[in-house]
């Protein structure tokens, strides 16, 4: 378990679970999506970070995830303090970024645009152990034969994400 680190954070209900954000004088450095005490539980666990309550972050976190989940927001705004992530791992979720909205990706495809075209297994890793679910579009990452896979062991979310953005799409 990594060292434990204290931010400022916040929750936000989604129709996927509610969203526990944590942030940094940098920005955004983690979420979990989850029952609240469970994602709070997974963000010391996984990324050693301890969320001290800040209502102040709610408001904003509030309006980007209403204008996401009602299909008008296509790219959240937050700073992203990529401290959490590290090596090829934060190669793949930089580029993981580029997948346009409603659109999707293989994890292969993914781990060439990061530079190493034969860690597909890797890219999968690090789309399951990221510390900005949702945030960098991970949903959008796919299995090569199209099948949607896991997302933070929960498929029926990923569905959701990538249907969503699929009736959404421009």
């Amino acid at each position: 378990m990594p060292p434990l680190s204290s931010y400022r954070s916040c929750v936000v209900e989604t129709p996927i679970g509610s969203a526990v954000l944590a942030f940094s004088d940098v920005g955004l450095v983690a979420l979990a999506i989850g029952a609240p005490e469970t994602a709070v539980e997974r963000l010391a666990h996984d990324h050693g970070v301890i969320c001290e309550v800040d209502p102040s972050c709610t408001d904003e976190a509030s309006r980007q995830f209403d204008e996401y989940f009602a299909g008008q927001r296509r790219v959240f705004d937050f700073d992203l303090d990529w401290r959490l992530t590290h090596g090829f791992a934060r190669d793949a979720l930089r580029a993981v970024c580029d997948i346009p909205y409603g659109e999707t990706a293989s994890y292969g495809e993914i781990a060439a645009l990061a530079g190493r075209p034969r860690a597909a297994r890797a890219v999968g890793t690090a789309c399951r152990t990221t510390p900005f679910s949702l945030v960098v579009p991970v949903h959008r990452v796919v299995r090569a034969d199209g099948s949607l896979g896991e997302y933070g062991g929960n498929e029926d979310a990923k569905r959701y994400l990538v249907e969503l953005e699929l009736e959404n799409a421009p």
